[in-house]
């Protein structure tokens, strides 16, 4: 005989829903019944009831550690957070004077920037729509400013044996160019009935109406002679002379195709990298110092955790202090391990062997950057070029981008290169003084006043960086498959955190969204 299930109410559906598969099934489930909730990338989860007498272990006190301990805090747990730097952020970190480092096998290395001057060498720019790092700015009131992340006005500049190689060209020329060479092939295939698809002879006035007009084409013959937007060989200007001004020469489509400067940029950005995105005022630190404030009593700095056993009832942290000595065992009734994975693969812990085995499957990218302080603004002084990134393709350089604070001011600090993978781990064996030498011999090519202008270096490649051992979780499409949806479940009482348990490796948004999910996880579980 058949036993009906007992029924459930809604409520109840849902609350079980939630503790098996988290926010996202619960969100999935809410839709199908035409339920609204807010969505999990725009704030934390809403939970109710409280967590008075239960202790969470949170190892590392990044983003997705603080941002954990801030959210249980408020829900009355009592967190206890292990970071084994001396302060707490992470990789969002910002270098200004003082700041001290020594990677792996290198020097030791202290930045000596004029006080104000700075270089995000971790985390440096925020989307839009990364709404989970922008809801804790505007919580914590972190003011924020325009980073200008692409810039018209910005050289391309390629090395090579290409047609308009070996020279700088202004990005807005290229575009201007491209498009207005692309728009007269089209628009006289429309006019010479050339196209495959059929168009009424209406809908061939407005689409020459509108190539005419993203293409700067001549009405009379439909021909792209060039875009006042590209610039002037003489700027227009009072009186007569320079007076209207000198148009410049548009490039040759024979050459811009040659040379294909126009895969340098795209007429629609990425999903993560717009024109303009946000970043802190002062440096992208101030969000890792916000949530400092607010939970850093409970944070125990320079401890690492040496080992992790558990059991039915709870969690137990063995810790030892940076020079290997014991400092005493936390026990909780869960852990969240935030803790990059090339990091905990070295820690002694009584996970299954499967889920070890997915722990190793998932690499770090080599990263590198150089911050380079320069006595004079040249960028702006002598090229008019505010912000933005200079793009080459000179191996281990890749953009130099340019500060998008402190405009108009005697001084300012560029990042000089931002290099990965076998690039990065390639310069980052240079020694700190050889890694300025080439980041200096690639700006001196672009402009002529880099090396005599520069002042200082501060330098970092993430994969030499202790309790770091890389930029970013690099994860391959057979590791997202495997070990990606056994990590994300975690074992037993530990999960995992990080903007590795998530996909969006590298990005603050990562990190935050993931210990949002994972904290709804161990609140539903105590409250079973």
């Amino acid at each position: 005989m058949t036993v009906m299930p007992k029924s459930l109410s809604r409520r109840e559906f849902l609350y079980r829903v939630a503790a098996v598969g988290g926010t996202g099934l619960l969100l999935t489930t809410l839709n199908a019944w035409g339920g609204e909730m807010q969505s999990s990338t725009s704030a934390p989860p809403r939970l109710t009831g409280n967590g008075r007498g239960r202790t969470v272990i949170i190892l590392g006190a990044g983003l997705a550690g603080m941002s954990a301990a801030y959210e249980l805090g408020n829900l009355g747990y009592d967190c206890r957070l292990v970071e084994a730097r001396s302060f707490a952020g992470g990789r969002c970190q910002t270098a200004r004077r003082g700041t001290t480092i020594k990677e792996y096998g290198g020097e030791a290395q202290t930045c000596d920037f004029d006080q104000g001057l700075y270089l995000n060498h971790g985390p440096w720019r925020i989307p839009y729509n990364h709404q989970s790092v922008l809801y804790y700015t505007r919580l914590f009131q972190v003011p924020l400013e325009i980073m200008v992340n692409d810039n018209d006005t910005s050289y391309v500049y390629r090395e090579g044996n290409d047609p308009l190689c070996n020279r700088r060209i202004r990005q807005v020329e290229i575009k201007a160019d491209m498009r207005g060479h692309v728009a007269e092939l089209l628009a006289k295939a429309v006019k010479n009935n050339k196209l495959d698809q059929d168009l009424s002879a209406d809908d061939k006035i407005l689409l020459l109406d509108y190539l005419v007009n993203e293409g700067n084409l001549s009405r009379s013959d439909l021909q792209y002679r060039g875009n006042e937007g590209r610039g002037y060989k003489v700027n227009p200007g009072a009186g007569i002379d320079p007076g209207p001004g000198v148009p410049s020469d548009p490039l040759g489509f024979a050459d811009l195709l040659a040379s294909k400067l126009g895969h340098v940029y795209s007429a629609v950005h990425e999903f993560w990298q717009q024109a303009t995105m946000f970043q802190p005022i002062g440096g992208m630190d101030a969000i890792a110092k916000a949530f400092e404030r607010r939970v850093g009593k409970n944070i125990r700095y320079s401890t690492v955790a040496h080992s992790i056993r558990q059991s039915e009832k709870g969690v137990s942290v063995e810790l030892r202090d940076l020079a290997g000595e014991p400092a005493g065992t936390l026990t909780g009734d869960f852990c969240l391990c935030t803790i990059p994975l090339s990091v905990l693969g070295a820690v002694d812990t009584d996970f299954s062997p499967t889920f070890k085995q997915a722990l190793r499957s998932v690499s770090y990218a080599p990263v590198g950057k150089i911050g380079l302080q320069m006595k004079r603004r040249f960028w702006e002084e002598d090229d008019f070029i505010y912000g933005g990134h200079v793009r080459t393709n000179f191996p281990g350089i890749g953009s130099i981008s340019l500060p998008s604070t402190g405009w108009q001011t005697q001084k300012g600090v560029l990042q000089g290169y931002y290099n990965f993978e076998g690039e990065a781990t390639e310069i980052s064996a240079m020694s700190l003084k050889e890694r300025a030498d080439f980041a200096l011999a690639a700006g001196q090519k672009i402009f002529p006043a880099y090396r005599e202008s520069f002042e200082s270096a501060f330098s970092v490649a993430w994969h030499r960086i202790p309790f770091s051992l890389g930029g970013w979780a690099d994860w391959s499409g057979a590791a997202r498959k495997s070990a990606y949806p056994l990590l994300l479940e975690g074992e037993g009482r530990v999960l995992l955190a990080g903007e590795h348990m998530s996909y969006l490796p590298g990005w603050q948004a990562g990190a935050i969204e993931s210990a949002w999910q994972q904290i709804e996880k161990i609140h539903r579980r105590l409250h079973a």
